[in-house]
């Protein structure tokens, strides 16, 4: 198809950290004529892409404010703080906010997390995004507190990461306007939560074919066997005796 019969495609907006591969795939196998476009997004910018319908749904951290769109949170992450390799938390297993007090740990603009307080001593200045945290964090200049996949988006052999046991959690969730749920959304929603290609939910299925007859419908119904003696109080047929007859004299 071409030009105006190309079907529109679905656009699907994505954070950072977010790898949504494995529904793409499920995407493109169950509806192939419909493409699907990734859009990437800040975390920040991506509620107001839904609200624009700059996107039809999206991996979004909450908390977003809800008040038109509607979300379904789909997992929660661990947190981790990333160090130097030759850092002495590298050598722990995991570690606590109040062994953050004395490092200096960084803070920027597209930090996902929701602190109530924000751990350890401040920078001078808020990095702009965490690849440039990243960057000061390998510098050796302080350290840096994101969900594990942020860590392992920006990941680098001079740097580690340990789980910060507790710290808050981000939460991805799939978001999309709520007066635009539309067929195509309900598809995506159904991929998301696990459903088959056959579940009644979402998109109307194709009707399913009539079962095929019996070879023996229609025909003359099994005979059924016959009735078994009851034993007690039934008539036996009785046996045929011979006749004895009466001895011979001897003469």
């Amino acid at each position: 198809m071409t030009g105006s019969d190309a079907p529109p495609s679905f656009r699907l907006a994505y954070v950072p950290g977010v790898i949504p591969a494995k529904w793409v795939r499920i995407w493109q196998e169950r509806l192939p004529d419909i493409p699907l476009e990734l859009v990437m997004a800040t975390a920040a910018d991506a509620p107001g892409m839904l609200r624009a319908l700059d996107a039809d749904a999206g991996f979004v951290r909450l908390p977003i404010d809800r008040t038109d769109l509607s979300a379904i949170p789909l997992y929660t992450e661990t947190t981790v703080v990333v160090v130097p390799k030759d850092h002495l938390m590298a050598a722990a297993e995991e570690v606590s906010v109040g062994d953050l007090a004395d490092n200096v740990v960084f803070h920027p603009l597209d930090d996902t997390l929701d602190w109530e307080e924000f751990p350890g001593r401040p920078a001078i200045e808020r990095p702009a995004t965490t690849a440039d945290a990243i960057e000061l964090v390998a510098a050796g200049v302080g350290l840096l507190v994101v969900p594990q996949s942020l860590a392992r988006l920006h990941h680098r052999k001079d740097l580690t990461y340990r789980t910060v046991v507790d710290a808050p959690q981000s939460r991805v969730a799939l978001s999309w306007r709520e007066d635009t749920t539309t067929d195509r959304v309900e598809d995506f929603i159904g991929i998301v939560r696990g459903r088959t290609v056959n579940s009644t939910r979402g998109r109307t299925q194709p009707q399913a074919q009539p079962k095929k007859q019996r070879s023996d419908e229609g025909t003359a119904r099994r005979k059924p066997a016959a009735a078994k003696s009851s034993g007690r109080g039934s008539a036996k047929t009785p046996r045929p005796t011979a006749k004895r007859g009466k001895p011979r004299r001897r003469s």
